[in-house]
């Protein structure tokens, strides 16, 4: 691809351009091929805003929205490897099905939620790029699958647990090592290396290609975006290299707090690089996971 077809990253987009209604079609096609469903997306909704308590560890949601069936789509981009990431995710679903609940509905109205979760650093060990979870009830003797019956408005009604649980997909971004050829393969392949192939018939795909050149930014935005992608690229070296010292530390000292001692060190080691290059306090708290005040003291 020429320099001059140069796409902007997935995660990029998320952040400053996804969230535009002129850009659904790309989202949609996206979510329609993971899901395996047509997917329309109705609204963006709130994901920070809506936070009470001023310590509260709601993990940063990069795009909510609400689909055409009234289920909630969470799609959080994560660049570097976190502590505790699955509970998060546990978390972040969990939160947002009590927020799009009100006291005193009743338990009908609450929303099947799709966590997707795309992962730029080695969650743990597998062979696949893509992993899927969802709850169902499974005869401890039988084997068999349990179907709920319920009554809606004086009809009965059978659901899986399946269809009101949420869903969880795990997309190990970097585990992707194959010649795009399926619809879902050509998408994960441009969450990878924002590679996009001219003509492809993969939903949203090519609508991505139109609509995210990356000289179709302003001179400004373009500078933002190098800044956004060099400061990965410094802190995927460095954290990468806390964690892998961090868990040294800790069996070293056989505790936890060896482990996180080191991992703080060297997250503290790259914030300081990242001041000396000039990027802003904001960029630093999102690379690193460090407070504003830990980044200011150093």
């Amino acid at each position: 691809m020429g320099e001059d077809n140069k796409i902007i990253r997935f995660d990029w987009a998320a952040k400053r351009l996804l969230r535009n209604k002129a850009n659904f079609g790309v989202l949609e096609g996206f979510l329609t091929v993971l899901l395996d469903e047509k997917i329309t997306i109705v609204e963006i909704l709130e994901s920070e805003g809506n936070q009470i308590h001023a310590d509260d560890k709601f993990n940063r949601v990069d795009i909510k929205a609400r689909n055409s069936k009234d289920e909630i789509v969470i799609i959080e981009i994560q660049n570097t490897r976190e502590a505790w990431y699955l509970e998060r995710i546990l978390y972040g679903v969990a939160k947002t099905i009590t927020e799009h609940i009100s006291l005193g509905d009743k338990y009908n109205t609450v929303k099947k939620v799709y966590s997707i979760n795309i992962l730029y650093f080695d969650l743990g060990i597998g062979l696949d790029y893509l992993y899927h979870g969802q709850n169902s009830f499974v005869g401890v003797h039988t084997g068999d699958k349990l179907v709920i019956n319920t009554r809606d408005k004086d009809v009965l009604v059978q659901k899986k647990p399946e269809e009101i649980f949420p869903e969880y997909f795990l997309i190990r971004v970097n585990e992707f090592n194959k010649v795009a050829v399926t619809p879902l393969e050509e998408w994960v392949a441009y969450l990878k290396d924002g590679v996009i192939t001219p003509g492809t018939s993969a939903p949203g795909l090519e609508e991505a290609r139109q609509k995210l050149q990356y000289y179709s930014m302003s001179e400004e935005e373009r500078y933002a975006y190098d800044e956004h992608i060099n400061a990965i690229m410094i802190q995927n070296d460095v954290i990468s290299t806390a964690h892998l010292e961090g868990r040294e530390e800790g069996r070293e000292e056989g505790r936890e707090e060896g482990r996180e001692e080191g991992e703080m060190k060297k997250a503290k080691e790259i914030a300081r690089k990242m001041k000396l290059t000039g990027l802003s306090i904001e960029m630093i708290e999102d690379m690193t996971g460090l407070t504003k005040n830990e980044i200011e003291n150093l």
